[in-house]
């Protein structure tokens, strides 16, 4: 499935109105009606409707389970198969050792590409770029007390669900590279259900 400018936009978005998505794509309400009409019937967008107050629901597109599976989970199949194989054959404790070695040169890897950042943001920012090279559709907002990173997309989810360790790693090696004085919590997952992961990164000093 060729991913298209909607499914782009209700990925990185969450879902929309009919209204709204017209308006970021710069096209009339009425053919983004038509298109999400198509779309809906590939099945690959549901619509919702939420009551806001009095009058009609509001209509609200957003990505359907398929519709998601056109964003790349990194070699999703074959690396569960690897995961569960290692668990069943060497036990949680080799998979342990597996993940952790893996931090460790993402910890190093991150560091060397981060060692020239000037200051938190630069850093925010470069690990931002990172991490959309990576494939996780990342970007990254400032914040009154610091800096909100998102990630709209993880290559790597089928792996995350049957071992949540992926996900430990990471942030460990997002506290490891931004420095000591960061605090930085995860505030949305997908593992959990959100339609994103999200970091809140704030400086020590504004807490």
């Amino acid at each position: 499935m060729k991913t298209n400018r909607f499914l782009m936009l209700l990925k990185t978005r969450g879902a929309l109105t009919a209204g709204e998505i017209s308006k970021e794509l710069g096209i009339t309400t009425e053919g983004a009606r038509l298109q999400l009409l198509k779309l809906t019937e590939e099945g690959l967008i549901q619509s919702s409707h939420e009551s806001k107050g009095v009058g009609r629901p509001t209509q609200y597109f957003s990505l359907s389970e398929l519709g998601n599976k056109g964003f790349p989970d990194t070699h999703a199949e074959l690396t569960v198969k690897l995961i569960q194989q290692i668990k069943e054959t060497l036990g949680d404790e080799a998979l342990q050792t597996v993940i952790s070695a893996g931090e460790q040169k993402a910890k190093l890897r991150y560091s060397q590409q981060l060692n020239q950042a000037s200051s938190l943001e630069d850093k925010v920012r470069q690990l931002t770029e990172i991490r959309n090279r990576e494939g996780y559709m990342a970007e990254y907002t400032k914040e009154d007390n610091g800096y909100l990173l998102v990630e709209n997309h993880c290559p790597i989810c089928a792996a995350a669900k049957i071992c949540q360790g992926f996900c430990t790693s990471e942030l460990n090696t997002f506290k490891f590279v931004l420095g000591d004085e960061v605090n930085i919590t995860r505030v949305n997952h997908i593992i959990a259900g959100d339609r994103r992961c999200a970091y809140k990164i704030i400086p020590l000093n504004y807490e």
